[in-house]
């Protein structure tokens, strides 16, 4: 197994180099060479496995055994180690024919904590076996830089600098990113909203110079490790609704705003899960849904909304599907990526949509529609919804599927947008951890929304 660019610039580079380079230096993404497909024989000798195991399996497709097989499995059971679930993704039933995957048991109860708690150990791994530098940089909607922060706080040989859009995450999200003390982690709380932190993380990337002297590594989906520890969670979830069944297709209902959860339901039907389709739910924000139905890629206004998570407008992981729709052309793809960097948008042509959407449906679930399916579930289940996991089950049920069983895809706990909760007149009680941020003493920088107030900022910290 070998990686390259999207853009075809790079050379065929190794797993780590992969996972240490984060953004490709062509500036696309990086995929790998060619995506394994998963016999039946051994999907179903899968059956049983524990999440561990089924990781361990997944990942030794790619990792080219660049990484001991016994060091590999002593970090993936490191990281699930302090989730409160056992079974680490646990699937509920919420009614008949609709399952929930809960992916918020981790320690910062998001579904980021899937991979990048894995992701903290191979980067303290990397550090150790290479005996290097490593600068983590990273840009949040709110879940990503917790989640992070997390990973490597206190961690020897590597700093962490995570960016969030000023006052526009929640307030459990801005503490469990600002209360943290280790000195290797600094928060920078920028003017403007995620696409302006995410647009100035890429440039950054983008420049090599810049990259290499100050040891810059991503945790950003934009890394291609952390979609693949996110597809393990799709074979997980068929597995337990599946099990002991004919092997029928399973419809997905995923929450996006970077189409970075959703790639991994995409990857995991390339490489041969029996996914029939991925429901692609997102809100006011709701350039994705418009690229699945009219074709049309093209930003329109930014709006704050109940399930910050989602207020994204720049996908960065729509290139990498975009080089798959376009049949890994990567002449195409580059020229398109040109295109919207320089015109604003992009639309594909007519038998391109109609491939997109044999694999995509898409809802976008705006305020009201948000806070009635909180409302509706808790009544009728007694099942408490977070805003963005009420959008994948609002998408859900708006949207034809191609299966008898649809998961969709709980992302955060509750706990995480009470600003929302109490809008819908319910009044819910925080877990310990969460409670417990409120009384701690917060440490972030507020700064302009320019590539140049944010240098300085690194510059001081990764000096």
């Amino acid at each position: 197994m070998y990686y390259i660019s999207t853009r075809g610039n790079v050379g065929q580079i190794g797993f780590i180099d992969a996972f240490l380079m984060g953004l490709a230096d062509d500036g696309g993404l990086l995929v790998p060479g060619d995506i394994p497909i998963i016999s039946e024989a051994v999907l179903k000798s899968w059956e049983n496995l524990s999440f561990q195991e089924l990781m361990l399996e997944i990942f030794s497709y790619y990792t080219n055994g660049e990484i001991p097989e016994e060091d590999l499995k002593a970090m993936v059971y490191a990281s699930y180690g302090r989730f409160r679930a056992p079974e680490v993704t646990p699937v509920r039933r919420l009614k008949d024919g609709l399952h929930l995957l809960e992916l918020f048991h981790g320690p910062t109860f998001a579904f980021k904590d899937i991979a990048l708690q894995l992701m903290g150990e191979l980067y303290s791994y990397v550090a150790q076996k290479q005996n290097r530098k490593i600068h983590i940089l990273g840009a949040t909607s709110g879940d990503t830089g917790a989640s992070a922060i997390e990973g490597v706080k206190g961690k020897e040989g590597i700093k962490i600098c995570i960016l969030h859009p000023h006052q526009k995450v929640s307030k459990v999200q801005e503490l469990q990113m600002t209360t943290v003390q280790e000195d290797n982690v600094l928060n920078l709380s920028v003017h403007g909203n995620f696409d302006d932190c995410q647009r100035i993380i890429k440039e950054l990337f983008a420049d090599i110079d810049y990259k290499t002297s100050r040891h810059l590594a991503a945790i950003n989906s934009i890394n291609f490790v952390r979609i693949l520890a996110q597809t393990v969670y799709y074979f997980y979830a068929y597995f337990q609704v599946r099990k002991g069944a004919e092997y029928r297709t399973v419809d997905f209902s995923v929450p996006t705003g970077n189409f970075g959860d959703i790639f991994a339901g995409y990857l995991a039907k390339r490489m041969g899960l029996p996914v029939g389709k991925l429901i692609l739910a997102t809100n006011e924000n709701n350039i994705l849904e418009r690229f699945v139905k009219e074709g049309v890629y093209r930003p329109g206004t930014f709006q704050s909304t109940y399930s910050p998570s989602m207020d994204i407008q720049v996908a960065s992981n729509f290139e990498r599907y975009l080089y798959y729709v376009l049949d890994e052309d990567a002449q195409a793809v580059a020229s398109l990526m040109n295109q919207f960097k320089h015109e604003g948008g992009i639309t594909i042509g007519e038998e391109t949509l109609r491939r997109v959407q044999r694999d995509f449906a898409a809802h976008g679930v705006e305020g009201e529609e948000c806070l009635a399916t909180i409302r509706k579930y808790k009544d009728e289940t007694g099942y408490l919804l977070d805003p963005h996991s009420a959008c994948g089950v609002a998408a859900a049920e708006r949207c034809e599927g191609a299966s008898d069983i649809c998961v969709s895809l709980a992302t955060a706990h509750p706990a995480k947008f009470d600003e929302a909760i109490r809008l819908c007149g319910i009044e819910q009680e925080f877990p310990e951890q969460i409670a417990k941020l409120f009384d701690r003493p917060q440490r972030q920088t507020i700064v302009d929304g320019t590539k140049e107030a944010i240098v300085e900022e690194l510059n001081r910290f990764y000096a």
